[in-house]
This record gives C-alpha cells, structure tokens and sequence, in this order.
C-alpha cells in the first residue's frame, strides 16, 4: 500500500499546484458529503454478508521499484494526478481508475455545497461503506493536509471481489481520500491487497 501512497494529486481546483500526501503510509481520501454523493467504488447493491478473508503473509501484486509515474489530467474533475506507466484506464463522465494485477487507483469528483469533514465521513459514508463493500473493517477517519488543500482520510479493510475463474479473494487495504476546492469534492481512493 505504501507504493500506492506515493501518487501526487493535484489540486481540485484547475492549474493549481501538485500536492503530494503528508506520508506514505497514510495518503488522502476524498469523502464525499449527503449534497454530492460520489459512488463507492461499487454501484451495485448491497453486498451479501462474508467474512473476511484471510491476509496473506506475502500478497501478490507488490508495485516494483522502478515503476515509472505519468501525469493524467482530468479536465472534467480539475485535477492531475501521477499514476503508475502502463496501468489500465477506465474512465467515465465523472471518474477514472487505473488498474494493474490487485492494485486500483480510482478518482471520483461531484459538485458539493461544503467540504467533507471527519465528523461528514463518519456519519454519513462510513455507514455508506459498510453496506456496500465486502467485509468492510473501519481502520479509522482523521484528517490529512496536502499542499492542494485539507482532506479527510478514511481506512478501511475490505474483501476483494471473487475472481471471476478462481473464485479466489484477497484482504485489501483501503485509503478513501476526500478533497474540496469551489464548490468540487474529488475522492481520491487507493486499493491493494
């Protein structure tokens, strides 16, 4: 997960500064508020109930070293962010995700009438969360400052989907960044087993 945290989002207002998290092994989550609900990573329905898989000693899917970053600008959202060469993009109207072997790097953004705060999160999407993602196991919400502005981070653990040949699932950690910037909440969210 650390590998993850070494992205650098930039503002979500447009041409502003690159910001980078505070520390590597905490980076920012967007959270969105009740006026600009950003989906969670899933918009399917609720989850069944499972328990939580195992952690593997020695997960797959480690991020090498010499892993060169690139920038991708989102005109839509208002940001830049560096992501891993090579990685898979999905984008829509109002999110891109880049994906490679376990690990996802999924960036959200909806206009919003006030910034999200960790009081916001643990009302509001914290409940949200536990209905929609696998085995969901809160780590904790607090608050992290970027260079682009204030964010509110939330961690948690999840179950990774079944493998659609395998039926094999991974115990992944979660770092749901929220930022705000005029009226614009991005949700930053990294996820690695």
């Amino acid at each position: 997960m650390a590998a993850l945290g070494l992205l650098l989002l930039a503002s979500c207002s447009k041409g502003a500064a690159t910001a980078s998290p505070s520390s590597a092994s905490s980076g920012p989550t967007i959270v969105p508020t009740m006026d600009s609900p950003i989906p969670t990573k899933s918009t399917e329905p609720p989850v069944p109930s499972e328990s939580p898989v195992p952690v593997e000693s020695n997960p797959p899917g480690d991020i090498p070293d010499n892993t060169q970053f690139v920038p991708y600008h989102s005109k839509g959202g208002g940001f830049t962010i560096s992501v891993p060469e090579g990685w898979a993009r999905t984008t829509t109207k109002t999110s891109v995700s880049f994906t490679d072997k376990l690990n996802t790097i999924a960036v959200g953004w909806a206009p919003a009438a006030s910034a999200p705060t960790t009081a916001s999160a643990s009302s509001t999407e914290v409940p949200q969360l536990k209905t929609t993602e696998r085995a969901f196991k809160l780590v904790g919400v607090s608050s992290t400052t970027f260079p682009a502005g204030k964010a509110v981070l939330i961690s948690f653990q999840e179950n990774s989907a079944p493998n659609s040949v395998t039926g094999k699932q991974y115990r992944d950690d979660v770092l749901r960044y929220a930022l705000f910037d005029k009226g614009q909440e991005v949700v930053l969210t990294l996820t690695s087993p």
